[in-house]
């Protein structure tokens, strides 16, 4: 049992953190706001049952998550659906490579020094919400197929194939951006 009063000392460091992954799963500053206020807040009235010790980080992000999930997406009347058979068996780095094979670089060094954060950030928030989140806390925070399950509270196999079918949908959306651009010539131009 953690004490109340070393909460800060201990919590605060992870904010900044929380407020970057709060903000990629609201798309709003001012939601990303209040999103991390009110995890703290859980938090804080929680605190007196997180065992010292455990992880911090991961236990933060798991009332984040949930606090997201629970409130902002009810809030919606309709969540976004998203037929994920859509999205199609596409490998970007197996595609490139096979249409750029000659030119020295590898495809990917080629393309991806011509997307930006943005065609990036886009891609990402493009992403059906489960995706986007079990891909955002396995890439870009870091966090074991083990501890985004603890998280988020799904079976493990669920993450695995949610962050692989996020990586797919991500893959497909930044080769789409690639041909439209001109990076890469397009399937039927390479046939």
């Amino acid at each position: 049992m953690a004490d109340r009063s070393r909460f800060s000392e201990l919590a605060m460091e992870h904010m900044p953190a929380l407020y970057t992954a709060a903000l990629r799963m609201t798309r709003n500053a001012a939601d990303a706001e209040d999103l991390v206020q009110e995890t703290f807040l859980k938090a804080y009235r929680s605190f007196d049952r997180f065992e010292e010790g455990t992880n911090l980080r991961a236990w933060l992000y798991r009332i984040l998550t949930n606090t997201f999930i629970n409130s902002y997406r009810a809030a919606k009347r309709r969540p976004e659906k998203a037929d994920v058979e859509d999205v199609e068996d596409l490998y970007l780095y197996r595609r490139l490579d096979d249409l750029n094979a000659d030119l020295g670089r590898s495809a990917e060094e080629e393309v991806l020094d011509n997307i930006t954060d943005d065609e990036v950030k886009a891609a990402i928030e493009s992403l059906p919400e489960n995706f986007r989140i079990a891909v955002l806390l396995a890439d870009v925070e870091g966090f074991s197929y083990k501890e985004i399950a603890e998280i988020t509270d799904v079976p493990i196999g669920t993450v695995m194939s949610r962050i692989h079918r996020g990586r797919r949908a991500l893959q497909k959306a930044l080769t789409e951006y690639a041909m439209a651009g001109g990076l890469v010539a397009s399937t039927e131009t390479a046939r």
